[in-house]
């Protein structure tokens, strides 16, 4: 299943004075949320080692490493079961209000700069927003 895809974003009434890959920055956030949280599937634990160790070093963002390592898609594949349902329950209706409420200043959402010191604001909504969704569900066989 795909969840995001930056080249739904790029086309259309797209910023002109934008790069392409800023269309990629909203899904590179939450894409790096996830796998910061230990909610990565078993493809980007296997597959994308090297680029998770710069991600956690910081070396590389989660728009870079949406575009390296997942074709532009946010995919089932890439999130482990409890991501999955997180997102499936998240993603498509609340993220991108969030992502704004917290992030947009001006102009648009294609806008917000992909800096670290903006994922550490949306990291903390994001927090929040799976402790609740969390905290909702009943716990099985040890998922949490």
């Amino acid at each position: 299943m795909k969840y995001d895809d930056a080249s739904w974003h790029y086309g259309g009434d797209y910023p002109k004075d934008l790069p392409p890959e800023a269309g990629a920055t909203h899904i590179g956030m939450f894409l790096a949320w996830a796998m910061l949280r230990d909610l990565a599937g078993e493809i980007r634990r296997e597959d994308s080692q090297p680029s998770l160790e710069k991600l956690r070093a910081r070396q590389m963002t989660g728009r870079d490493f949406l575009l390296k390592e997942c074709d532009e898609k946010l995919t089932d594949e890439d999130l482990n079961e409890i991501g999955n349902q997180f997102a499936l329950s998240y993603y498509e209706q609340t993220y991108l209000t969030d992502y704004c409420d917290t992030l947009l200043e001006d102009d648009s959402v294609y806008h917000i700069a992909d800096t670290w010191q903006n994922f550490d604001r949306l990291a903390e909504v994001l927090d929040r927003r799976l402790a609740e969704w969390r905290s909702k569900r009943p716990t099985y066989e040890g998922l949490v």
